[in-house]
């Protein structure tokens, strides 16, 4: 997957993360991107590992697993920024 594609994927699991718990977070576009990012890659890892599958490109499930490993770094970003 390309650099622009995993930015893209990156910036719409971001969001959706933040979509799904909404709340204060300190951090614009970026942090959001990066959440993002991480959480593909933490939710393509997990994924692998549990046998659901991986983050391969932009379709449905990868976007499903990015989502959900945003989510959980969105957990632990809330938890140590308190």
């Amino acid at each position: 997957m390309g650099f622009l594609t995993w930015m893209l994927l990156g910036l719409v699991a971001g969001f959706l993360a933040k979509w799904i718990m909404p709340g204060k977070d300190p951090g614009g576009l970026i942090v959001t991107i990066a959440i993002g990012v991480v959480g593909g890659i933490l939710g393509g890892y997990l994924g692998t590992v549990a046998g659901i599958g991986s983050v391969s490109g932009f379709n449905l499930m990868s976007l499903f697993l990015a989502v959900g490993g945003a989510i959980i770094l969105l957990v632990v970003y809330r938890a140590v920024k308190k």
